[in-house]
C-alpha cells in the first residue's frame, strides 16, 4: 500500500473509526498482541474515489488493566498504517511521569557517554 494513509475520525461506542485513502485495492489487518482482531470493515466512501471507511470494534475480552495497543496493518507488506493505545484501570498519570523522568535520565546519560566519546576520538 505505498502511498496509503489511514487517519483516524474518532473511537465511539467501542469501535475504532477511520478514512483510509491513496490505495484502491485495501488489504487491512489489525492486531492486537499478534492477534487478529475480527470484525474489521473496509467499505468504499460513495463519492470520494480512493477513500474507505474503516471500522474496528474493539473486543472486549481484551481490554485489562494497563495499556492495550491495536496496530493497523497492510496484510500482504506488513506495513503499519496506525495504531491506537487504550488504557484501562489504575490511573496512569503517575506512572507515565515516572517514566519520563526515567526516559529523561537515560537520555541525559547517553548524551553525555557520546560527549565523552566524541572527545576522545577527536584526537
Amino acid at each position: 500500500m505505498d502511498g496509503a494513509r489511514l487517519t483516524k475520525t474518532r473511537i465511539r461506542a467501542g469501535v475504532w473509526e477511520g478514512v483510509l485513502s491513496g490505495t484502491d485495492k485495501p488489504a487491512l489487518e489489525v492486531r492486537h498482541l499478534e492477534a487478529v482482531v475480527p470484525g474489521v470493515t473496509v467499505t468504499a466512501i460513495p463519492d470520494r474515489p480512493g477513500e474507505w471507511a474503516v471500522r474496528v470494534p474493539v473486543p472486549v475480552e481484551v481490554l485489562a488493566e494497563g495499556v492495550q495497543t491495536f496496530l493497523m496493518r497492510d496484510r500482504e507488506t506488513g506495513e503499519t498504517l496506525a495504531h491506537f493505545t487504550i488504557i484501562t484501570g489504575v490511573p496512569m498519570e503517575d506512572d507515565l511521569r515516572a517514566e519520563i523522568d526515567l526516559l529523561r535520565a537515560e537520555l541525559d546519560m547517553l548524551k553525555r557517554a557520546f560527549r565523552r566519546h566524541c572527545v576522545e576520538t577527536a584526537g
